[in-house]
C-alpha cells in the first residue's frame, strides 16, 4: 500500500478518505472543496482542495467523477497527478447544465484514485498487427 505525504495548505482542507475500506472497499478516496464554489452553465472551473502530495516516483494518480455530482451535471477534466507534482491539488470541473451549481466547502468534489506509474517506449511501425476488430471504433460494436 503506498504511503502518500500530504500537506494542508489551508487550515479547512480535508485529507482524502475512503468511504468504504477494506477487501470490497472503494477504488478511489474521496477529494473535498476547501472553498465554496458557483460553477455556472456550460462553464469549468478550477476547485482547490487545499492540499499538496508528495507522490513516491512510482506512483500518481487519476482525479475521477464522482457519480452522485456527474447525475447532476458535474463532471471532471484534465484528472493526471504526476509522481513529481508537488502543488496544489485542483480539480476542474465542468457544468454541463443549463443552471449554476454551487458546491460548499467541505462538499465531496472528485475521487482521487492512485495508479502505478508504467511508461512505455514506442516503436514506429509500417503496419500493426491484424485483430477481428480492426480499425473499428466509436460504436463499432454496435452496441451505444
Amino acid at each position: 500500500m503506498p504511503h502518500i505525504p500530504t500537506k494542508r495548505l489551508h487550515t479547512d482542507a480535508k485529507l482524502p478518505k475512503y468511504a468504504h475500506e477494506g477487501a470490497w472497499g472503494d477504488l478511489a478516496a474521496d477529494l473535498y472543496s476547501v472553498h465554496e464554489a458557483t460553477i455556472e452553465p456550460r462553464k469549468t472551473a478550477l476547485v482547490a482542495t487545499g492540499l499538496a502530495m508528495a507522490f513516491p516516483e512510482e506512483y500518481g494518480a487519476l482525479v475521477e467523477d464522482r457519480s452522485g455530482l456527474a447525475v447532476k451535471g458535474i463532471t471532471t477534466l484534465a484528472g493526471v497527478i504526476d509522481p513529481g507534482y508537488r502543488g496544489e491539488i485542483k480539480v476542474v470541473l465542468t457544468n454541463v447544465t443549463d443552471a449554476p451549481i454551487t458546491l460548499s466547502a467541505g462538499d465531496r468534489i472528485a475521487q482521487l484514485r492512485i495508479v502505478k506509474k508504467l511508461q512505455a517506449t514506442f516503436e514506429e511501425v509500417d503496419d500493426l498487427d491484424a485483430t477481428h476488430r480492426g480499425e473499428g471504433g466509436f460504436g463499432s460494436t454496435g452496441h451505444n
